[in-house]
């Protein structure tokens, strides 16, 4: 069985949209995959997956919680993962200036 390397295709360039939607139309994209190179992406700024928790606390403390998320007109469950990204920022940051 005679396995040849399957050579990367140039890809052309175009003078127009009309030029490349035809080309695209008629040529598979995989054969030109090696004609880029890898590129490195920052997505620290993507909004992060979230996961939903199970948390215990007493009555009276999410009473008091959703009383400041109602005086803020946000919902309770915002108010307390914004305390709580705020908390830890504040502890990581006095870690880290030591």
């Amino acid at each position: 069985m005679n396995s040849k390397p399957i050579k990367s295709k140039i890809l052309p360039t175009f003078s127009n949209e009309d030029d490349e939607r035809e080309f695209w139309a008629e040529h598979s994209f995989t054969d030109y995959l090696d004609s880029y190179s890898p590129v490195e992406l920052d997505l620290t700024k993507l909004k992060p997956s979230t996961e939903t928790i199970s948390l215990r606390m007493p009555s009276h403390l999410l009473g008091r919680i959703k009383q400041l998320a109602n005086a803020q007109d946000v919902p309770y469950q915002s108010l307390m993962k914004t305390y709580l990204a705020q908390m830890v920022q504040e502890k990581l940051g006095e870690y880290h200036s030591d």
